[in-house]
Order: structure tokens, then C-alpha cells, then sequence
């Protein structure tokens, strides 16, 4: 087939790549004539691991091509996926302006049997009202379907290659029987291709982060309470875990959920019930737990130095808001740095892949960005950890000590375990277990 994805940010151009992948001719558009010149070259926009090569073999192959003329690819698509992004607007709703624009660009070129597909994160009822404009600027019916995506930053190409179900939103059977040949490939395992009303589908994409999210905020929750009560989240969680209602996945403490997707999502779906006067009561929670437990290492650290921590060195381990990303979008990183920073902190960060996004938005006010985490400690007074990369999982514990001025330890992700922590003399905070403290021993 011949698809036309327009957007290629995160989502249009995992979404045009690995369709390309499958042997379609597929055309990414962009307004961005430099990030377009840049995906010809080989030079990808984001981090997403396997993205580079597959973009980079798909296009010497012929298969996946970029461009800013919308008006040259959409008369020849069969297919017109929308994957703008809907950032969140100031009242807390998706923001829906680059969509319309979207919509009013390709209505004079679309053939009179395309389907357009709106891939983007969309509230529920704009399938509806893109159906709507499309009939009034093309002055015909025009099929509009709905294919919300569910890919996870760091494992977003076997998410698509491999989904657990694809969630398509139709109203004929025309739809349905293009989406079910376009995806046949993806779901050979026996995986199902869910076929329902576009208002359902946009629905089902909300729901299912909102509760994942969920997960997370209530699972922080019961971690904070197990600090004040004396037990061990870790036991908590493997006892919940076991039972199959509940399940280990997004069970595990931490400083919260960040990125592009669930807080954007959560608001959005809550903001869409207050419109229809209805009240979120959870999802408003959900949201309002998330941003108090991103700030809980700041508090654990203001606690323990007494909000004194001037000319104090912190080695900062972990800045992208989850492992194998570059994302920082509402990481809890970023509470951390900006709170060093305002309290005059020297600050020593490293991250496999976020450093430049940091660097971007705080410049010279952090003051070394390290090429290993060992670089990061060299002479710090304590070490903060906010994302679980695997490289800092098992690090030389003699060796972490004796770079530091003081054995020190803020783990926002639990990367340790609390006896290797007394073995070796480190006076180490987590989340939901006991402190350390050897410098009260």
C-alpha cells in the first residue's frame, strides 16, 4: 500500500519506518524542511534504540521516503495517517491546533477512496468533528478512522512489530477491511485486531494509560506509607504481584511516571470529564500523587542536609524521565536539578542519552556533564539516582566510595540492595524501605 504519514515525530516516524518495513511505500511529511533534510541523511530527531538503522535501510531501499510537500504524496495514498502531536494546553486539554491545520491542508488532495487514519492522541469525539470538516472542505464523505498507538519509549519498534493488540476505531466495512490487510503482518501470533466505534478507540487509549498510571501513583503511595510503618515495599509489592488480578507490571516505586504520554494523558482525560460536567476524582489523584513523589528525593535530601546544601557536590545519576530514552519531558530529574541549582549546589550530571535535552534547558548552571557515571561521583558528597539505566545497576562499590567525599546514596529507583549498602558503608535512602544511615551507627 501507499501511506502517507504526516508528523514525524515520535510516534509518525516509528509508525511510517516500521510500515515501511513491511514493505510498504510509505512517505513521512513535515513542515520542518531541516528535520526533513536531516531523516534523508540518516539523522534522527530522537533517541529510540533500532530506530536509526531501520530508517536509514528502508530508506536507501526506496521504501520510506521524507518531505515537506504534502500536495505531491497525498494524492497517491491510499492511506493519510495523522501523528502530530497534541500537547498539553494551559487549561490541562489536549491541544488540538496542529491536527485542524493538518486536516485543512490535506483536504484538497485526498482521493476520493482514502481513508485518513488519525493515529495521534486525540480526545474523545475528534475523529467525529475530522469527519465532519473533511466532508464540508471536500464537499463529499470523506472515510475517517481512528488507529490509536500503544508503544512504550525505549521499545517503541518491537511494541509496533509485535503489539499485544492493535485498536482500530471505524464506521464501514471499508475501513476495516483496509486496516485488517495494512496490519495482517503485525498480529500472525494470534494477536487480535480490535475493530469499534472511532469514539471507543480514542477512549481506549486513554483509559489504558490512565490506569497504568494509576498503578504507579497507588504503588508510590503504599511505598510512602511503608517508610512511616516500617516495612519493605519490595515484600509489598512481590506479595501483591503474585496475585493475577494484579500483576508485577508498573508495580514498582520510584519517583513517579514522566515523559511525553501518561501526565499529558491523565489531564487530558480528566480535563474531558469536567467539560462534560462529570468528576475525575481519581485521575485527578493519580496526577497530583505523581507530582508530589517526584519532588520525594528533594525532600529526602533537604531533609537530611537541612535544606543546607551550598557549595555541596552532588553526582546526579540518570536525567531522561525513563531508561533508554533522551526524553525529559516532566522527568523527575528535573525537580532535582532545578532545586541544586536555586540552592547554590555543584552539580556533576551523567545520562547515556539525555545529557544535550539537560544541557539545552539549564546551559552552564550545572556544572560538568560526565562521559561515564564514575566521572559524575569523582569527590561528591552524595550521589542521586532518578532513571534505572542498567549501567548503573551493579557498579564497583569500593571504588564508588572511594571516589566520594562522603559515602552517600539518594536512590529514587531502588537500584540496591540494603545489606550491600551496610556491607559496604554507604548511607543510603530509597523509596518505601528503611534508611541506611551509617553516619549514625
Amino acid at each position: 500500500m501507499k501511506l502517507a504519514v504526516i508528523g514525524t515525530g515520535y510516534v509518525g516516524l516509528v509508525t511510517g519506518t516500521c510500515f515501511s518495513d513491511l514493505g510498504n511505500e510509505v512517505t513521512c511529511i513535515d513542515v520542518n524542511q531541516a528535520k526533513v533534510e536531516g531523516l534523508k541523511k540518516g539523522i534522527i530527531p530522537i533517541y529510540e534504540p533500532g530506530l536509526s538503522e531501520l530508517v536509514l535501510r528502508n530508506h536507501e531501499e526506496g521504501r520510506l521516503q521524507f518531505t515537506t510537500d504534502a500536495a505531491e504524496v497525498i494524492p497517491d495514498a491510499d492511506i493519510v495517517y495523522i501523528a502530530v502531536g497534541t500537547p498539553q494546553s494551559d487549561s490541562g486539554a489536549a491541544d488540538l491546533s496542529a491536527v485542524w491545520k493538518v486536516v485543512e491542508g490535506i483536504a484538497p488532495h485526498l482521493r476520493e477512496d482514502a481513508l485518513v487514519v488519525v493515529k495521534s492522541t486525540v480526545p474523545v469525539g475528534t475523529n467525529g468533528k475530522v469527519y465532519d470538516m473533511l466532508k464540508k472542505l471536500c464537499g463529499r464523505e470523506v472515510n475517517v478512522a481512528s488507529n490509536p498507538e500503544f508503544l512504550k519509549e525505549g521499545s517503541a519498534i518491537s511494541d509496533f512489530m509485535y503489539p499485544d493488540r492493535v485498536v482500530c476505531g471505524v464506521r464501514n466495512e471499508a475501513a476495516e477491511e483496509l486496516l485488517q490487510t495494512l496490519h495482517a503482518p503485525l498480529v500472525r501470533t494470534g494477536k487480535p485486531i480490535l475493530f469499534m466505534s472511532p469514539e471507543s478507540s480514542e477512549l481506549t487509549k486513554y483509559a489504558a494509560n490512565a490506569l497504568l498510571a494509576t498503578k504507579i501513583s497507588f504503588i508510590n503511595e503504599i511505598a510512602n506509607l511503608s517508610e512511616k510503618v516500617g516495612a519493605d515495599i519490595n515484600d509489598v509489592r512481590i506479595g501483591m504481584g503474585h496475585d493475577q488480578r494484579i500483576g508485577f507490571q508498573f508495580l514498582f516505586p520510584g519517583l513517579g511516571y514522566g515523559g511525553s504520554c501518561f501526565p499529558k494523558d491523565v489531564r487530558a482525560l480528566a480535563s474531558l470529564a469536567e467539560s462534560l460536567e462529570l468528576h475525575p476524582k481519581i485521575m485527578r489523584a493519580v496526577d497530583e500523587v505523581n507530582v508530589h513523589q517526584r519532588a520525594s528525593l528533594v525532600r529526602k535530601i533537604d531533609a537530611f542536609y537541612g535544606g543546607d546544601v551550598a557549595g555541596k557536590t552532588f553526582g546526579v545519576w540518570g536525567l531522561a524521565f525513563k531508561p533508554k530514552t533522551d526524553d525529559i519531558r516532566e522527568a523527575p530529574a528535573l525537580e532535582l536539578l532545578s532545586y541544586l541549582v536555586e540552592k547554590g549546589a555543584i552539580i556533576h550530571v551523567h545520562d547515556p542519552e539525555a545529557m544535550e535535552n539537560v544541557q539545552a534547558q539549564f546551559g552552564d548552571k550545572i556544572h560538568k556533564y560526565c562521559k561515564s557515571e564514575m566521572e559524575a561521583i569523582d569527590g561528591a558528597d552524595c550521589l542521586a539516582i532518578n532513571t534505572e539505566w542498567n549501567e548503573y545497576r551493579t557498579p564497583d562499590f569500593k571504588k564508588l566510595k572511594a571516589k566520594m567525599t562522603t559515602p552517600t546514596i539518594f536512590d529514587g529507583r531502588n537500584l540496591f540492595d540494603l545489606g550491600t549498602m551496610e556491607k559496604h558503608g554507604f548511607t543510603y535512602f530509597s523509596v518505601g524501605r528503611r534508611p541506611v544511615d551509617v553516619s549514625q551507627a
